[in-house]
């Protein structure tokens, strides 16, 4: 019974925070972990229990996402691809192995919560410059990180970001309303894979979409009065502390 109480009460973390600052990955897959769910089926269950909430971000970013249809269509079909690809590497890969690793995923993940306002701050400062598009490149870019997103996805919209202001500098709205569609996709695939194969633990994940979507009404109502910065740093102090622990194991 611990794993269902943690579930939903890490859902609704998860979802309060992704709705302020993200990194919700980093409550509910450490959860799942301490509820004694193996490593590779807590991944699975995470990420089928938290893709409502990305769908709603996309929709409620719907109106930004017109003038960027000829992009959904460039990078949609990498973003399936990928996304299928790092799930099939997951669902292949040893539990101890993945266990071994997963330590490093989330310091990883923590790293780019540190990076997300210096390169929103970077974004910006190119959105003025004279754009270079550089198609071939992004889509190369966009499948490595949709294989990530796939596998473990903790942070893929702070490296997609990342990229598209490499090579893409746009509007920081659109941006980001292509980079909340693109990772529904990534995270839509895998969940249809995860499903499909039995990896997640369903009655599990369906707690979870309910406490992640009451914690995003709730984040989304009270985000004008939490400071973004101070959230993320709690979030990547309790993931600093959640990987030290697995690797002193």
């Amino acid at each position: 019974m611990t794993v269902y109480w943690l579930s939903i009460v890490a859902a609704f973390g998860a979802g309060f925070i992704n709705a302020i600052a993200g990194g919700g990955t980093l409550l509910t897959f450490p959860a799942l972990l301490y509820g004694g769910m193996p490593a590779i089926a807590a991944n699975a269950t995470s990420t089928v229990g938290l893709w409502p909430g990305s769908v709603m971000s996309a929709w409620a970013y719907r109106r930004e996402l017109a003038p960027n249809r000829r992009l959904i269509t460039l990078l949609g079909l990498p973003s399936l691809v990928g996304g299928l690809t790092g799930a099939w590497l997951l669902f292949h890969t040893r539990e101890e192995t993945f266990r071994e690793i997963v330590p490093y995923l989330i310091l990883m993940a923590c790293a780019l919560l540190v990076l997300n306002e210096p390169i929103g701050r970077w974004m910006s400062a190119r959105a003025a410059a004279h754009p270079k598009k550089h198609a071939t490149a992004l889509w190369l870019c966009q499948f490595a990180i949709a294989v990530y997103g796939g596998y473990f996805g903790a942070g893929i919209g702070i490296l997609m970001l990342a990229a598209m202001a490499i090579f893409l500098p746009e509007n920081l709205q659109e941006a980001n309303a292509l980079k909340n569609l693109l990772a529904t996709i990534i995270n839509g695939v895998a969940v249809v894979y995860f499903i499909t194969v039995g990896a997640a633990v369903l009655p599990v994940a369906l707690l979870m979409v309910t406490g992640a979507v009451a914690g995003g009404f709730v984040g989304a109502r009270t985000a004008q009065k939490m400071s973004p910065r101070l959230l993320r740093g709690a979030v990547v102090v309790y993931g600093v502390i959640v990987a030290v622990r697995m690797l002193a194991k």
